[in-house]
């Protein structure tokens, strides 16, 4: 497990990361549409950037992680699960009671991740990937179709 990183916001003058960020959401209109209503937190090794998340308080009481992306090459090395970790802490210091995160009904690895860290399947979006993507949505060589939401009490 990598352990030699940190985790920061995204700084005022920084560039929001798109290039890593489309590694988790295909669509940069999407996720132009989410951000301006999202903190973006950054994990970098020295001044590498090697992970991404951005979150975004849904109510006074959930927030939801609607991005989480790791650089391919640091993947499979627990940046993703100390991010999800940095997540939970934060979501928890700042006094909300819950937080969830969607994947897509293809992401067997992150499912397993997110499970392990604590989540819940809460429900399915049936045919959010085909209603709200301009273009078809392949993970693993299969059609996304429906997102599963799960949330973790905090």
């Amino acid at each position: 497990m990598l352990t030699d990183f940190f985790i920061q916001p995204l700084g005022p003058r920084e560039a929001v990361p798109y290039g890593l960020m489309l590694l988790a959401d295909p669509s940069r209109e999407v996720i132009s549409k989410y951000l301006p209503l999202s903190a973006v937190y950054l994990a970098k090794k020295g001044s590498k950037l090697i992970g991404c998340y951005a979150i975004q308080p849904l109510s006074q009481e959930e927030t939801e992680i609607k991005n989480i992306a790791v650089a391919e090459k640091w993947q499979g090395k627990g940046v993703g699960s100390q991010m999800l970790a940095d997540a939970i802490t934060r979501s928890k210091a700042d006094g909300y009671k819950s937080i969830r995160i969607g994947t897509a009904n293809t992401s067997a690895g992150q499912l397993y991740l997110y499970q392990k860290m604590g989540f819940r399947i809460s429900h399915v979006l049936t045919g959010y990937f085909t209603e709200h993507y301009p273009e078809p949505v392949y993970e693993n060589g299969h059609l996304c179709k429906d997102m599963i939401v799960l949330r973790r009490q905090l």
